[in-house]
C-alpha cells in the first residue's frame, strides 16, 4: 500500500465513513491538533526522563489516537469501530498527577515556563493541548464530540503542567515565579 493516494491533491480528505471534507474543516483541525500534540508529547517522552514517566506519556499518546480517532469519524455516517476513551483514563491522568503533587512544593504563584529544555517542552505541549481544546470546542458547537473527550483533554493540560513542575523538581532546573508589574 502507498502512503499517498493524490485522493488529496483538490485540498480535501476523507473522514472514516467516506464523508469527504476540505481539509480546513474545523473536525480536520481538530484532529489534526491532537497528532501535534501526540509529536510533541513524543519529544518529552525522548528526554531523559524517570521510566515511569515515560510509561504514562506512552499511555497518554495510544489514548492521543484514540481521541484523534473519535474525531476523524463522521459521527452520522461511520459504521467503523473505534477504541473508546473511558472514564479510567481521566482517572490515569488525575492519578499520576496526585502522585507528582505528593512531593512537589504547593503553587503560590505562577511560573514563567521554562528552566530546562524538558519542561519547556512540557510546557509547549500544554500549550498545543489547551488550542486543541479549544478547537474541539469549536467543532462541538455544530457536530457530535464525545464529552470523554472534552473531559480528558481538559485534564491532559492539567497533567502536563503537573509533569512540567515534577520535572523541574527532577532535574534541579529553577521554577521561576511569575512576579507582575505593578
Amino acid at each position: 500500500m502507498k502512503v499517498y493516494t493524490k485522493k488529496g491533491d483538490t485540498g480535501t480528505t476523507q473522514l472514516i465513513g467516506g464523508t469527504r471534507v476540505l481539509k480546513s474543516s474545523i473536525r480536520i483541525e481538530a484532529y489534526g491538533t491532537i497528532d501535534e500534540l501526540n509529536s510533541y508529547i513524543g519529544i518529552i517522552r525522548d528526554q531523559e526522563i524517570d521510566e515511569k514517566y515515560k510509561n504514562q506519556l506512552i499511555e497518554i499518546q495510544d489514548r492521543l489516537f484514540t481521541i484523534g480517532s473519535s474525531l476523524a469519524a463522521d459521527p452520522e455516517k461511520s459504521s467503523m469501530k473505534i477504541p473508546d476513551l473511558l472514564e479510567s483514563d481521566i482517572t490515569f491522568l488525575e492519578n499520576s498527577m496526585d502522585e507528582m503533587d505528593e512531593t512537589l512544593p504547593e503553587m503560590k504563584f505562577f511560573v514563567l515556563p521554562g528552566g530546562h529544555t524538558t519542561v519547556s517542552f512540557c510546557h509547549v505541549a500544554r500549550c498545543i493541548c489547551r488550542r486543541a481544546e479549544r478547537v474541539i470546542v469549536a467543532l462541538h458547537e455544530n457536530e457530535y464530540v464525545n464529552e470523554q473527550v472534552f473531559k480528558y483533554v481538559n485534564r491532559l493540560s492539567d497533567y502536563l503542567f503537573v509533569l512540567s513542575r515534577k520535572l523541574t523538581q527532577d532535574l534541579n532546573a529553577v521554577e521561576q515565579p511569575w512576579h507582575p508589574r505593578m
